[in-house]
């Protein structure tokens, strides 16, 4: 293999982390997440999963699933804390580190001096002794292959997935599985009686082009095991935005645009401290029957004042057509830029 990409992801993170810090949890279906009657469950652990409990799920959901689980608020600063131990074991190892997220990352190991099958034991082991908890690891020559080979055997799996095993060892997988494909892009091919990452070698690239636009391309390489996407030590932030679960579900705009407001001014701070602005504004909605709807506009500047967010929100919600109540509503700006200001001196006035 000519690059050594490493896919590393924590199992069941937050429930995890529970559990290490409370030992009576151990081997309990621990539910993390929001704990009210409208909450979502943001991490369930392997216990909990063998009852159908997993992220997302509205938590009303899950306790009827999983009545006598045990439910916990999430401890956000606490899962960082942890976070930042375990990262440190993966910049012990190699400074070519792509976080994802708090608890999963892509490491290039291609220059460090051990097999790839050492790296990974030696980190398993080193999390395992130093912070107590397990994590999945993939390896292969790719970014799509080796996140495909972290979750093959999870928990606390390891797996490596080499050129030779291309395409066979990809067939019987289900096309959700392909870096990329979303959930209307999954029931599209299903709806066509394309089903498995066998089936979709039968579609030609033109076909994936105009099918999925843009990554129509990479869709058709991905699943021919090529995926030339680098790790990136430094990624670029490509939105800022809130969203809240409402208390009760809402159909009025006008209390709608309550919330934008407010979401406009802490995206206007956030801006301001980190010196970027924006010219693409999302505003997301989801229904009581919990299907989301986004919808966005493209601004032909770029903005970062709270008023032109808003201004922008207003018109992106006083054109949508609601039909049903609303649960939860959202605010973003992206396609983020920095603001370079230059800072005028005398002689520009001479």
């Amino acid at each position: 293999m000519d690059r050594v990409i490493m896919h590393v992801d924590m199992d069941a993170f937050f429930a995890s982390v529970e559990q290490r810090d409370n030992p009576s949890l151990k081997e309990k279906p621990v539910i993390v997440g929001g704990i009210g009657e409208r909450g979502v469950v943001a991490t369930a652990s392997y216990e909990a999963r063998k009852y159908g409990v997993h992220s997302a799920m509205p938590m009303y959901i899950a306790r009827k699933k999983c009545p006598f689980g045990v439910y916990l608020p999430t401890r956000h600063e606490r899962y960082r804390q942890v976070s930042g131990e375990i990262f440190k074991i993966f910049y012990s190892i190699t400074p070519i580190v792509e976080p994802l997220s708090i608890d999963e990352a892509y490491l290039d190991i291609t220059d460090v001096p051990m097999k790839p099958m050492d790296v990974a034991l030696y980190i398993k082991k080193k999390i395992k002794d130093n912070v107590g908890l397990t994590i999945s690891v993939g390896i292969s020559y790719n970014k799509f292959l080796a996140k495909l080979a972290s979750d093959w055997n999870k928990p606390d799996g390891i797996k490596i997935i080499t050129e030779d095993m291309i395409p066979n060892i990809l067939n019987s997988l289900p096309i959700s599985k392909v870096y990329g494909m979303g959930k209307k892009s999954v029931q599209k091919l299903h709806n066509i009686g394309i089903f498995t990452i066998e089936d979709m070698y039968k579609l030609s690239k033109e076909f994936c082009i105009e099918y999925f636009g843009k990554f129509g391309t990479e869709i058709y390489e991905r699943i021919r095991g090529i995926d030339n996407r680098e790790v990136q030590i430094a990624r670029e932030r490509k939105s800022i935005g809130n969203e809240t679960t409402l208390k009760k579900d809402i159909k009025d705009k006008e209390e709608m645009k309550k919330y934008l407001k407010e979401f406009a001014h802490n995206i206007g701070i956030s801006l301001s401290k980190k010196n970027i602005a924006g010219k693409t504004v999302t505003v997301k909605i989801k229904t009581s029957s919990f299907v989301s709807h986004t919808k966005s506009k493209t601004l032909n500047g770029y903005i970062k004042s709270e008023q032109d967010i808003y201004n922008a929100a207003c018109e992106i919600i006083d054109g949508m057509e609601l039909q049903d109540d609303i649960r939860l509503i959202g605010l973003t700006l992206s396609n983020l830029k920095e603001n370079k200001i230059e800072q005028l001196t005398l002689d520009d006035f001479l």
